[in-house]
């Protein structure tokens, strides 16, 4: 046989493979059209404003409240926790805290935000009832200081789910799985022997990635790393769970990338890898919460950026952990040495 009749006829067999499998078929088609939408959605609108104000409260006031409000290129959302919004005003998170409800009605400026100064003189010019100044002051977060924890945590997101989901799928397809399920080893010790592996393997490259990372360009951190480090370890673990979910079934390596990728691309976008959902509709922070990148990204940040101990930081463990075992109990239990 000639060299273009083995292409061909290699080319025609896995074409033919590919269609065959539905499953992996199917995803092909929906995955596109799925993202397409979801950037649509999310990007969708008009050219985002230029501050951002918070107004205390559980609803934003409308502008006939106040003429403040009617500020063109502004973005006002609810915030109902006065000493959060305080803190987010001291880091430059957002530009201007406003209460109307209060008597009189005042707001708070950072005196070293440039961006405060600016709707100061807007707000001044507004008209309507006079509103009180309330001075803070607080240092600017370094875009580098708050990116770090983001590009460290999708890389590591992407090393646990795909680490161990591409793996488990290849070896389920190659029949490796099938002959070790003839020894002694059981699927609850082969699936811990995976994600010990793979927990191992992320936690050494990010580590030595801070590490360099750090030496460059010597980042903030204020709080323990003692903490940081055990913050890691249970992401890791979390999001490496997530993986054995998708991979305990799977016999397809393109519908396992298809699943793979619909768990890491929301994380990108909803967990505030590059930027915060400050004042996001509710719905997209709702969703947020449900990932476990979210929970890492504002755990590490709030160590490394404020100096928070284990208390401030354990409701996000907690959840962690809670998905890292579900996610543990659900792959172990769903897994399957061979295929159907």
């Amino acid at each position: 046989m000639r060299a273009w009749q083995r292409l061909y006829a290699m080319t025609w067999a896995r074409s033919l493979e590919f269609l065959r499998d539905r499953s992996a078929l199917a995803w092909n088609l929906l995955f596109p059209l799925v993202t397409v939408i979801g950037f649509a959605v999310i990007f969708s609108g008009p050219a985002p404003p230029m501050f951002k104000v918070a107004v205390l409260g559980e609803v934003v006031p409308t502008q006939e409240q106040h003429p403040v409000l009617a500020t063109p290129q502004v973005q006002f959302y609810a915030e109902s926790d006065l000493q959060q919004a305080l803190h987010k005003l001291e880091r430059h998170r957002i530009d201007l805290l406003i209460d109307l409800a209060s008597q009189p009605p005042r707001y708070w400026v950072n005196e070293q935000s440039p961006k405060g100064a600016v709707l100061e003189q807007l707000q001044a010019g507004a008209g309507g009832e006079p509103l009180q100044r309330q001075p803070v002051s607080g240092e600017a977060i370094g875009y580098v200081d708050w990116v770090v924890p983001g590009l460290l945590g999708m890389n590591m997101m992407f090393s646990c789910l795909f680490g161990l989901g591409y793996v488990i799928v290849r070896y389920r397809k190659s029949g490796y799985l099938k002959r070790l399920n003839a020894t002694p080893l059981s699927a609850l010790e082969f699936v811990s022997a995976q994600l010990l592996s793979r927990l191992f393997l992320t936690l050494t490259i990010t580590c030595a990635m801070f590490a360099v990372l750090y030496l460059l360009l010597k980042f903030r951190i204020d709080g323990s790393l003692l903490l940081l480090f055990g913050i890691t370890v249970m992401g890791a673990w979390a999001m490496t769970a997530m993986g054995l979910v998708v991979a305990a079934r799977v016999s397809s390596e393109e519908l396992a990338g298809g699943l793979l990728n619909l768990l890491s691309w929301p994380m990108m976008l909803l967990s505030g890898v590059f930027f915060s959902l400050d004042g996001a509709p509710e719905l997209v922070r709702w969703a947020a919460q449900a990932l476990p990148l979210t929970h890492l990204l504002e755990a590490a940040r709030a160590v490394m950026l404020d100096g928070a101990g284990w208390l401030h930081v354990s409701d996000h463990l907690l959840v962690l952990a809670a998905m890292a075992l579900v996610f543990t109990l659900l792959g172990a239990a769903g897994f399957r040495w061979t295929q159907d």
